[in-house]
């Protein structure tokens, strides 16, 4: 009986393949764009723990100097005393046509060593790396790219070298570099002997810094992290709705078949089990289905994102996908929990459903109906909910429980909203045609509710992120434009060629403003001081959000400190505050500046007073005022008199085109999953109307036995997916424009640390809400094309056939 009774549930999907596609290719894309988010995101907190490892296990903390340079002699003393520390010289290397953070470290004592440097050895050969002219370790593409290089040691590639970074003997390093008696910052290696001396009674100037470089990656990077599985989740809900409307199809037209079986004597029990048997086969075979399809567009997605961890965050991530068990366990479990909770409904109803009776149609559509209120009651009390928890959970969580009680309860409202619209459109426009179709469309919301929420989850998402992308944009080139006042951007080789150019540039330039910094230690967080002169630029351009009255005169005079807007609102500085820029350094807070871009906190205060305390910061680059029309003479002038390079010397344009492209390429993930979470809502569309085809068929009969051709009665029907895909783009509007709001003044302060304007773009409306009456257009296509040619005998079946 069990074997009988399972080949007749099956039967019913050979019959109906397209029902059965619909419902794999559904679960597979909720599954595939789950699968996508968190394959990205293990991989990224993947590289954090293995950085997090590698430093905890190796050296327990880094000592540096606030001026950012140790003398050697510090080393020296400290070694002397008997400390094991392991010395690094780190600076910026031009390296064929581009620039790289050459680090150069004593190589029998440095922890964290390359272990494979090529395809063919596993160990780094220190003897070959030591001995003129010495080895630079690179990462393989930079290694490719570069090649032999004259003037330079052979470069060798290495899996273990992040991005960006050269490594090489320090002794290599300080020829390169022209620092033959300074160095960068001292690395305390885990194991120490006994009865050493404090380092402060040797070298009081040194500050240390713990060793959790991936551990505050990770914490920087959690609003990514975050943002990408709140994207994750949305897109899997979408997709569930597509699995749901199927789902609930397939246990509707089996009603008879459940009845004749049950009738039959297969207990109910047994039926259930084997309803739930099926489901679980397809949940497996589309969640393997959806992990492939997860792959593939995580490893489309995850170069994007790992240029944007490391533009926007300095976070190191490794651009090739790698296959985790643990994502892949993920993607199936949710799956099967999205299957059971898509099925759920259908497999109570059939638990319900008496032995010789069913509901009919209409029942349960009217029953679905008068739900509708009370998933609006839901949906508000979500709503309030989401408020509560956003006030009681100040920050990411608290901002993200706003978001996704207002988007879930504003699509559990959607259906009683519809509903009075309908109404409200009803009272307009009236007449025999117009009152049936206002019918039945009140009649199908029901079962295209599901559909319609989907639609406007995608649409509220991509109107929220859209603004808040195109906020950011106006607001970023506008801030460039104040940041790069200066004509051309110079960065000498060494101090002293920088010293040669300056020098040069004096009878040539309006001004020259030395761009010179020193890293330091701001709120309990690395960051850096840098030094400005008193200059127009500045005082004309500089973008300050909050000020004191003479704020130049006073940050001229050495009186006070600029701080950039991160600092300024997670440590809760703002004019007036003092601010600890040195252990015995502080200034009060002269005025706030906007800092995008920049997760670690910066302060600007006088050069000559920074210099004070730091003499031997390096003098190598430089903003250059000039007549614009004289940019062009005097950059040929540069190239030529120092032999400087494309990358050496840029003008403003090139910087700005280069900064514009970082920031375009942040928003190409949230960008992709908008266009695919907004195909699934189309999808979902398409399968509710798909699903409520049979089912309209005696509310068309009549219609077409009173006069109304097949050809109207669908276009009638393809006007129907058009007034509630656009109802639906309208109602999406104001809850776009809310998340966009809370997304740039609650999360986005919340995860970088600075807010943003909010600015409107109605043209995106208008392109987004025809991109809304497309996917109606598209969805209700294929059913009006059916109703079209449905032959007229099967119209006329409806009069026969109890229904």
């Amino acid at each position: 009986m069990r074997g009988a009774a399972w080949s007749a549930l099956f039967r019913h999907w050979r019959r109906q393949p397209l029902q059965l596609l619909v419902l794999v290719i559904g679960l597979s894309l909720a599954t595939g764009l789950w699968s996508a988010v968190q394959a990205i995101n293990e991989q990224a907190r993947a590289s954090y723990d293995r950085a997090t490892a590698q430093s905890t296990l190796a050296f327990r903390e880094t000592l540096r100097a606030p001026s950012g340079v140790i003398p050697l002699q510090t080393y020296i003393a400290l070694r002397r005393a008997g400390w094991q520390i392991s010395p690094v010289l780190e600076g910026r290397y031009r390296l064929g046509d581009t620039w790289v953070t050459l680090r150069g470290v004593d190589l029998t004592s440095y922890p964290l060593l390359p272990a494979d440097r090529d395809s063919t050895t596993e160990t780094t050969d220190l003897y070959a790396a030591m001995i003129a002219p010495g080895q630079l370790f690179t990462d393989l593409q930079t290694a490719a790219l570069t090649g032999e290089t004259p003037g330079l040691p052979p470069i060798v590639g290495s899996t273990d070298i992040t991005a960006g970074t050269a490594l090489t003997d320090i002794a290599v390093a300080a020829r390169l570099l022209q620092a033959p008696d300074r160095l960068s910052y001292l690395m305390v290696l885990r194991d120490q002997p006994m009865g050493l001396p404090p380092i402060a009674e040797i070298a009081p100037d040194l500050i240390a810094e713990p060793a959790d470089p991936g551990a505050d990656a990770a914490r920087l990077t959690d609003s990514f992290h975050l943002n990408l599985t709140a994207f994750g989740l949305l897109s899997f809900a979408v997709g569930l709705f597509i699995v749901h409307g199927t789902v609930g199809l397939a246990f509707q037209q089996r009603r008879a078949m459940f009845r004749t079986l049950r009738a039959l004597g297969l207990p109910l029990r047994t039926l259930v089990a084997l309803v739930m048997g099926e489901l679980l086969v397809i949940a497996l075979v589309s969640g393997v289905l959806g992990l492939i399809l997860g792959y593939g567009i995580a490893a489309a997605l995850l170069p994007n994102v790992a240029a944007t961890l490391r533009g926007l965050y300095g976070a190191s991530v490794d651009g090739g996908l790698v296959l985790r068990p643990a994502w892949a366990a993920a993607g199936l479990a949710m799956a099967l929990v999205g299957t059971a909770i898509a099925g759920a409904q259908g497999v109570w109803r059939l638990y319900r459903l008496p032995l010789l009776a069913a509901p009919g149609v209409q029942a349960w559509s009217a029953a679905q109906g008068r739900g509708a209120q009370i998933a609006a009651g839901f949906g508000v009390a979500l709503a309030l909910a989401g408020v509560a928890l956003h006030v009681s959970l100040p920050g990411l969580i608290g901002g993200f429980a706003l978001l996704g009680g207002l988007l879930l309860g504003a699509a559990l409202a959607l259906p009683l909203l519809l509903g009075t619209v309908l109404t409200l459109l009803a009272r307009l426009l009236s007449g025999p045609v117009a009152d049936w179709v206002w019918a039945d469309l009140r009649a199908q919301l029901p079962g295209l509710s599901l559909a319609l929420m989907a639609l406007l989850l995608a649409l509220a998402t991509n109107i929220g992120v859209g603004t808040m992308e195109s906020s950011f944009r106006t607001t970023f080139t506008g801030w460039l434009d104040q940041r790069l006042a200066s004509e051309l951007y110079v960065t000498a080789r060494t101090t002293d060629q920088g010293d040669e150019i300056e020098q040069w540039l004096r009878p040539r330039a309006r001004a020259i403003l030395p761009i010179r910094s020193v890293p330091a230690q701001l709120n309990g967080r690395p960051g850096a001081i840098y030094g400005v002169v008193d200059d127009p630029t500045y005082r004309d351009n500089w973008p300050l959000i909050a000020a004191q009255a003479n704020v130049w005169d006073v940050v001229a005079q050495g009186q006070g400190a600029l701080i950039n807007e991160q600092l300024a609102r997670r440590a809760n500085l703002w004019p007036g505050d003092r601010v600890t820029l040195m252990p015995d350094w502080a200034l009060p807070v002269a005025g706030v500046y906007s800092d995008y871009g920049n997760p670690k906190p910066q302060a600007m205060v006088s050069l000559p007073a920074l210099l004070a305390r730091a003499p031997e910061i390096e003098n190598r680059r430089f903003g250059i005022r000039i007549a614009p029309d004289q940019a062009a003479t005097l950059a040929e002038d540069l190239r030529r008199e120092f032999q400087l390079s494309s990358i050496d010397l840029v003008d403003q344009a090139q910087l700005k085109a280069r900064s514009v492209a970082v920031f375009e390429n942040t928003f190409v993930v949230t960008g992709a999953l908008n266009v695919l979470t907004l195909g699934v809502a189309g999808f979902a569309i398409l399968t509710s109307l798909l699903t409520l085809w049979t089912q309209r068929l005696p509310q068309v009969a009549p219609v077409w036995a009173l006069g109304l051709s097949r050809a109207r009665l669908a276009r009638l029907d393809l006007l129907r997916s058009l007034v509630l895909a656009g109802v639906t783009g309208f109602l999406a509007l104001p809850l776009g424009l809310i998340l966009a709001w809370i997304l740039l003044n609650r999360i986005n302060t919340a995860a970088f640390g600075w807010q943003l304007p909010m600015f409107l773009f109605p043209a995106d409306w208008i392109r987004l809400w025809l991109l809304a009456l497309a996917a109606g257009a598209l969805a209700g296509a294929l059913p009006a094309r059916r109703l079209r040619r449905v032959p007229p005998a099967e119209l006329l079946k409806v009069f026969a056939n109890e229904r």
